[in-house]
């Protein structure tokens, strides 16, 4: 598989899994990465295990199994140094969110820079940097405030 394709597979599948509410396989594509939050004093979390933690704790699922969500991903730009073994992207994302006593509603958005590299001829996940920057309402997704000050 090219590089594009590879880590076309990985950014999309991180969306399809979350959605599922399969945050197992979410999680596998960070057993060698960093996952962290926009902010500067965000140390972020590394290896599969912490982020299912994350996401089992703070992601809220339906009798369906699911987060009744649906992470739209665009504007994807890749960077690859395919001879290098490296690449780095950037996409935005929209997460969008029906639930039973309310409507289909956009409830984030913002932007998702990656990074990533080639190990025994595979493209894997190194880094996935979460920039939130348009907020709605989160109430019905996440057990948590993580905007709370």
């Amino acid at each position: 598989m090219d590089a594009r394709t590879a880590i076309e597979h990985i950014v999309y599948g991180y969306a399809e899994r979350v959605d599922l509410g399969d945050f197992a396989g979410v999680a596998e594509f960070f057993a060698h990465a960093l996952y962290k939050g926009g902010g500067p004093d965000d140390p972020g979390v590394e290896g599969a295990a912490p982020v299912q933690r994350i996401l089992e704790t703070m992601v809220r699922r339906y009798d369906d199994g699911t987060p009744r969500t649906k992470h739209v991903t665009t504007n994807l730009i890749i960077d690859a140094d395919v001879g290098g073994g490296t690449a780095t992207t950037r996409s935005y994302y929209t997460v969008f969110q029906q639930v039973d006593d309310t409507p289909l509603q956009p409830i984030i958005a913002g932007r998702y820079h990656d990074q990533f590299a080639r190990v025994d001829g595979e493209w894997r996940l190194t880094e996935r940097v979460i920039f939130c920057d348009l907020i709605g309402d989160l109430s019905r997704h996440l057990t948590i405030d993580p905007f709370a000050s």
